[in-house]
């Protein structure tokens, strides 16, 4: 008890999802799962893109980004929480809380942005397929996801220097399975009202934008679908788009349920799944929805296990 009590006073002990041993378990076997499948599905993504020189376009460039990010996403949450919920010791250091807050928020943000970079690119390929290459341009493509990256490294370097500038005197105990920004402000005795302005300002132009930027590509690249003669290939596409509409609005909805609601508004264990929602179960879609289905994706990867089969 004294070195738990030691700890905290230097750290955080993280609470978890549950402290009922049987769903441990049973959230440990799921996890586990999940985590395994979000890598595999990922890598073989990279893979078949690195592979396969007819993957080598813009639309792909961009999906192995995302399989990157997703990658880092989960890895930088679930192998903790399976650790935390296995031996039920939820202590994480200052340093080392700071450290997954601030990676996680340039992911998660990277995520919003590349999602709305992609919608562009599918409007581009399915709106403007005369313009195609001359709009997603190489010079472009690099331009965008730098851009991404840095505008959502500034953000989160923002956000956890507010944060950590925070005294924590209420408790170090964290309702929550990871260093999220949401949860801190129960911890703090001070007034959080510039780290919530800075969280609803940075959710309103990174999260809504994205969203609604999205959404108004695939509004524009349904409408031209409609106009497809082939009923075939408008049911292709159709399906195609729906599915990514589909994980994109999930993830989307889901942070901003956690990151627009007020201080007051704080529910344990309904912010708990929602977190899931984003960490966990949208990086393991992501290739499976966007990548996987494909046919030159999933021939590049039938042929590369059956040339390891051969070989």
């Amino acid at each position: 008890m004294e070195d738990s009590n030691r700890t905290a006073e230097n750290g955080f002990i993280l609470l978890g999802l549950s402290t009922i041993p049987y769903l441990q378990a049973i959230f440990f076997s799921l996890f586990l799962a999940m985590y395994v499948t979000t890598l595999v599905g990922n890598t073989l993504l990279i893979v078949a893109v690195r592979l396969n020189t007819q993957l080598q376009t813009p639309m792909y460039f961009f999906l192995s980004n995302l399989a990157f990010i997703d990658i880092c996403f989960s890895t930088t949450i679930v192998p903790q929480l399976l650790v935390n919920t296995l031996i039920k010791d939820g202590r994480i250091s200052l340093l080392g809380c700071a450290a997954q807050m601030f990676i996680y928020l340039i992911l998660g943000t990277t995520e919003c942005l590349l999602l709305t970079v992609m919608s562009f690119d599918r409007y581009a390929a399915i709106c403007k397929p005369l313009h195609y290459n001359v709009i997603m341009s190489k010079r472009l493509c690099i331009s965008l996801t730098t851009g991404c990256w840095t505008v959502c490294l500034i953000n989160a370097l923002i956000h956890v220097i507010l944060m950590f500038e925070m005294p924590f005197c209420r408790s170090r105990h964290v309702n929550h399975f990871f260093c999220e920004v949401p949860p801190f402000f129960q911890l703090s005795c001070t007034d959080t009202w510039l780290n919530e302005i800075a969280m609803y300002v940075a959710t309103v132009i990174i999260v809504i934008y994205s969203f609604f930027t999205t959404l108004t590509s695939y509004i524009y690249i349904i409408s031209t679908i409609v106009k497809i003669h082939s009923s075939e290939g408008r049911h292709q596409v159709f399906s195609t788009c729906t599915s990514h509409l589909t994980v994109v609005s999930l993830y989307y909805t889901s942070i901003m349920s956690m990151y627009l609601r007020p201080h007051s508004a704080y529910y344990p264990e309904t912010d708990k799944h929602i977190s899931l929602i984003y960490t966990t179960v949208t990086p393991m879609l992501n290739p499976i929805v966007y990548s996987i289905r494909n046919k030159p994706v999933k021939g590049t990867i039938q042929r590369m296990f059956t040339r390891q089969r051969n070989g």
